[in-house]
């Protein structure tokens, strides 16, 4: 009798153990992370809150198919309730995240609706992402939809989307910091601010990361960024055909933070500030050491590297060699000048022979050469530019492009040594 009351009293604790295991595994510690193994675990992870400040890592990929519409949990779906622990893809994949909008407007909408408390997204990538956010939507991108106080690293997503306010083919609205990122996604927003990778960058930092896909909007829209307020941009580019109606840019559209050895390889159409690089470069903001080949066609204020550069901004060591088409106030460099200091920048003569390098004034500062010219080093070292730790160039082949690493960081770890 005592035997049999002890096998029962195992099955009994056993039985409890398992009934009580969440998701595949582990505890939530940073030793122990939560495993995320199926759709199942992935969604049941918004179906608890108290958990939104634990650590999960993937140990499969994901296969989001049965989640269409709206069927999968949002992680941290508001301000209320954010996301604010620490995910990692482990570089597994998340395939076919399908989710439209069934009402008049969403908002916070991707795998993260909300970062904040330092929470951390990294190493998670996404194939096959299809999003309708219509009829009207704010903060809409697969991985995340607003990262207010986050960190987005090394994470990618391919696919589509369609939205309204602040749309990006990765994050929708970054307050914070994306590094190491990158986005093949077609973004159609109907409204304000669609970005290649993030749709608004506000105050945020945006490092080492590119964009690959078409992105077609109304106001506000750039091949990697739509809209950027303060914060800072460098070492990123962008590809792809990106078409507005005002502020639209090869690279931003609306540019009003720091730039820095970035570039743009894009077919840019618009009606008005209209660039090869950036559509509107702001007041008092910097673009240092950047470029475009991008073809522009627009109405007015159309130039190679911006449409319109604002009062009191800054434009040094940059060039533009793309073709400019536009009706008024065109130029081969900036279409419309505002009272910009420039340093140093070039633009091709022999791509843009019918316009001036600024389309209503001229500066010593922007200079025109031929094309055979501007692939010649020497046309840039005489000028300052800086071809040991910036810039390469193949000589008489190539423009100048940027080093993916300076010739002083020898084992490329991203340090001088």
């Amino acid at each position: 009798m005592k035997k049999v009351k002890f096998t029962l009293m195992v099955i009994v604790l056993v039985t409890g153990g398992v009934s009580s295991a969440k998701y595949s595994g582990g505890t939530g510690e940073p030793n122990d992370p939560y495993r995320i193994a199926t759709p199942e675990d992935l969604n049941d992870i918004g179906n608890h809150v108290e958990d939104f400040n634990k650590c999960f890592v993937m140990v499969s990929d994901i296969n989001l198919a049965g989640y269409a519409g709206q069927r999968f949990n949002i992680i941290g779906e508001d301000f209320q309730d954010p996301f604010t622990g620490i995910f990692d893809g482990n570089d597994r994949t998340i395939s076919n995240f399908c989710w439209s909008l069934q009402s008049s407007y969403g908002q916070y909408i991707g795998i993260f609706g909300v970062l904040d408390g330092w929470a951390v997204v990294q190493n998670l990538h996404m194939e096959n992402v299809d999003v309708n956010a219509l009829p009207s939507s704010d903060f809409v991108g697969p991985v995340v939809g607003f990262n207010y106080i986050g960190r987005v690293i090394n994470c990618s997503a391919s696919g589509r989307m369609h939205g309204y306010n602040d749309l990006g083919g990765l994050v929708g609205r970054n307050e914070k910091h994306v590094i190491d990122c990158w986005a093949d996604v077609d973004v159609f927003g109907a409204h304000r601010a669609s970005g290649g990778l993030i749709g608004a960058n506000v105050l945020g930092t945006v490092l080492n990361s590119h964009s690959l896909g078409d992105v077609c909007g109304l106001d506000f829209v750039g091949g990697l960024v739509g809209t950027t307020c303060g914060g800072r941009v460098e070492d990123s580019w962008a590809v792809g055909s990106i078409t507005g109606a005002k502020r639209v840019g090869g690279f931003g559209g609306d540019v009003g933070g720091p730039v820095r050895r970035c570039w743009a390889k894009c077919e840019v159409e618009g009606i008005q500030h209209v660039g090869g690089l950036a559509g509107y470069n702001w007041s008092r903001n910097v673009i240092s050491g950047s470029y475009a080949i991008s073809s522009v066609r627009g109405d007015s204020q159309v130039g190679g590297l911006a449409g319109t550069a604002s009062t009191d901004s800054s434009t040094d060591y940059c060039y533009a060699a793309g073709p400019v088409d536009g009706n008024s106030y065109t130029g081969g460099f900036v279409g419309y000048d505002r009272g910009v200091a420039y340093i140093a920048c070039f633009w091709d003569t022999d791509v843009n022979p019918d316009v001036n390098g600024i389309g209503n004034t001229n500066d010593p500062n922007v200079i025109g050469k031929t094309t055979a010219e501007m692939m010649t080093e020497s046309a840039f070292t005489d000028a300052g530019w800086d071809f040991v730790e910036v810039w390469d160039i193949g000589e008489n082949q190539t423009y100048p492009f940027l080093r993916v690493h300076s010739a002083g960081d020898l084992n490329h770890s991203g340090l001088v040594d």
